[in-house]
Parts: structure tokens; C-alpha cells; sequence
């Protein structure tokens, strides 16, 4: 273990990082998973092309280049939007957190897009007719029925989304994200041990992913006990 004297604070930080890019990154791939699924049940065609070449296009793209592709597509962009105002710019820099951030949700948003599509679909009809038959609107229909009972639905698969999108940020460090996998190439250049800097990667990821199983199996026997108290 001496191997690994003075790398433990950088892969506490580093660990810091993931943490913080899959919160930020779960929020929108909720968010994308709940438009595109929206988008797909509506009564518009052209939403429902949009979102059908959504989940097309980033469920048969590699991660990886969709991370890269964003990364130096939003700094091109944005680099050629900055130099109308102001010539003398030469180059945008994106922060590496949230081009991987956005590119990590928007991937594994439609995966989610299509687990919403199936909870919606599988609603209980009853539900909805005795939610109109008590006077609620649409919208309030939507919130407090087809919400909870799309949420119950998707839950199983969704964990999946939550593990998947877990992994996905060790992907990041491609772009110079000090997360890591990131600590662990600096180390290994020091060190030259790459077996062993690459272990303490996966036990933090084991530990992620672990943490995110137990959460999910809580939140699944709590909506369990739910549903059976309400019957």
C-alpha cells in the first residue's frame, strides 16, 4: 500500500467529482428521459420525430465520441459566437464538468426516455378516469396520478439508468476532468502501477454503485409498503 502514499487525498477529491457530476447529471437525465417520453406520447408528429431520432441517435452512438463531440463542438460554437462581438477571442474553453455532465445525461436520457414511455403506457386507466371524475385537470391529473404511478413503474429500470450513468463518468476524464481515472493516469506516470491505481478506481465505483443499489431497493420497498396501505 506504500505505493499509494500521497494519492489518497486525490482520489477523495476525485471521488468528490463523480459524486458531484452524477447528481448534476441525474437531474437532467431525468428531465431529457421525462421530455422525450412526453415527446413520444403526444399527439404532434413532429415531437414525436424529434424524439424518436433523440433516442435513435445517442442509443447507437458511442459514449465516448458523443463526449467529445460536445466538448469541441460547444467550444467551436461558442468560440465562432464570441468572435462576432469581439474579434481578438481566439478560442472558448468549456468546462470539461459540464460538457461531460450534459453528454452523460443526454445519453443515458434516452435510454430513460423509453422506460418512461412504457411507466406512462402502463398507467392504470381507472386511475385516470376517477381523477377527471373528481374534477382535476390535466395537469393535476398528471401530477398526482400519472406521475406516482409512472414513477412506481419505472423504478426498477431506472436503478439501471442510475448505475449506468455512474460508470459513464469515468468516461469524462478523456476531456481533462480531474476525476478518477484522471488521478489514477497521473499516478500511474509516477508510480508506473497501473494494476494497483486502477483497483482503488474500481472499489470507489463499486462503492458508488453499491451505495446507489441499496438506494434504489429502499425506495422500491417504501413504494411497495405505499401501495399496499392505500389498497
Amino acid at each position: 500500500m506504500d505505493v499509494l502514499t500521497g494519492w489518497w487525498d486525490d482520489y477523495f477529491w476525485g471521488a468528490i467529482v463523480v459524486g458531484q457530476v452524477f447528481m448534476c447529471s441525474l437531474g437532467l437525465m431525468i428531465i431529457f428521459g421525462l421530455l422525450g417520453a412526453m415527446a413520444k406520447l403526444s399527439n404532434s408528429r413532429v415531437a414525436q420525430k424529434i424524439a424518436g431520432a433523440y433516442t435513435v441517435i445517442f442509443r447507437g452512438t458511442p459514449e465516448i465520441l458523443v463526449i467529445l463531440l460536445l466538448y469541441f463542438g460547444s467550444a467551436i460554437t461558442l468560440t465562432a459566437i464570441a468572435q462576432i462581438f469581439n474579434p481578438e477571442i481566439k478560442f472558448v474553453d468549456v468546462p470539461p464538468f459540464w460538457a461531460g455532465t450534459i453528454a452523460i445525461s443526454i445519453i443515458v436520457g434516452s435510454y430513460a426516455t423509453e422506460t418512461f414511455r412504457g411507466a406512462f403506457l402502463g398507467v392504470n386507466p381507472g386511475s385516470i378516469e376517477a381523477a377527471r371524475a373528481l374534477g382535476m385537470s390535466n395537469l393535476q391529473t398528471f401530477i398526482y396520478v400519472r406521475i406516482p404511478e409512472m414513477w412506481r413503474l419505472a423504478l426498477p429500470p431506472f436503478g439501471n439508468h442510475m448505475l449506468s450513468l455512474i460508470k459513464d463518468t469515468a468516461l469524462i476524464s478523456i476531456i481533462g476532468l480531474n476525476e478518477t481515472m484522471f488521478v489514477a493516469k497521473q499516478a500511474i506516470t509516477v508510480t508506473g502501477k497501473p494494476f494497483t491505481m486502477y483497483i482503488v478506481v474500481g472499489a470507489i465505483y463499486l462503492g458508488f454503485s453499491t451505495i446507489i443499489t441499496l438506494v434504489v431497493m429502499g425506495i422500491e420497498k417504501f413504494g411497495e409498503r405505499t401501495t399496499i396501505g392505500a389498497k
